[in-house]
């Protein structure tokens, strides 16, 4: 069954999520990079648009007006989560916002305020740019266009975007770390298993 988190979201609708597993968001997703992050948290600068409960995106669209003045999201792809990873916890906790998607994982920083403060972090497939676009209902407006379009605050509505994998859940579990240990755990196995084959290349 297709797991589908609507905004806005509630701590009960994503505490017994874990890693791994797979949600589809629908309604109100906005964008927040790096500068977003760093003017929210060191600048005290509150955006109009209320996150509590809502769902930020690391990415940099690209964003077209149209003639009537409205707006039309072209590529939507995300951008590497670990950038904001400085800024993570205090922008979650002042914001009260309960997803944050981007691409790869986050840091322990992260890890210990999704456990503390009760979010999720979650991963949208990179090289699918357009399709997340397609996902786009409206673009419902615009904050802080005098950082440029990839860096603004675009405020959209979506429907059933994702798939988003879960990375880190509200219980402190990391699946790119996890992952990480397996995989230096298996590398030191098969190592061991290829020394014997090439030994003679010693000589």
């Amino acid at each position: 069954m297709k797991k589908i988190l609507t905004t806005p979201i509630k701590t009960e609708d994503i505490e017994n999520l874990k890693i791994g597993d797979i949600v589809y968001l629908t309604g109100l997703l906005v964008t927040c990079r790096d500068t977003g992050h760093k003017r929210r948290v060191l600048s005290g600068v509150v955006p109009k648009t209320d996150l509590n409960g809502g769902a930020v995106f690391h990415a940099g669209p690209i964003v077209k007006k149209l003639e009537n003045g409205k707006w039309e999201m072209v590529s939507i792809g995300p951008t590497t989560s670990m950038r904001m990873e400085k800024f993570e916890k205090e922008f979650m906790k002042i914001t009260g916002a309960k997803l944050v998607i981007g691409k790869g994982g986050m840091g322990e920083k992260t890890t210990k305020a999704a456990k503390e403060d009760k979010f999720v972090h979650a991963v949208f497939p990179g090289g699918n740019a357009v399709v997340a676009a397609t996902q786009v209902e409206e673009v419902l407006g615009v904050e802080w266009e005098d950082l440029g379009m990839p860096e603004a605050f675009w405020v959209m509505k979506v429907k059933e975007f994702g798939p988003l994998i879960i990375s880190i859940d509200t219980k402190g579990n990391n699946l790119f770390e996890n992952n990480k240990i397996d995989f230096n755990k298996k590398k030191v196995e098969e190592l061991q298993k290829l020394y014997p084959k090439v030994e003679f290349m010693k000589y």
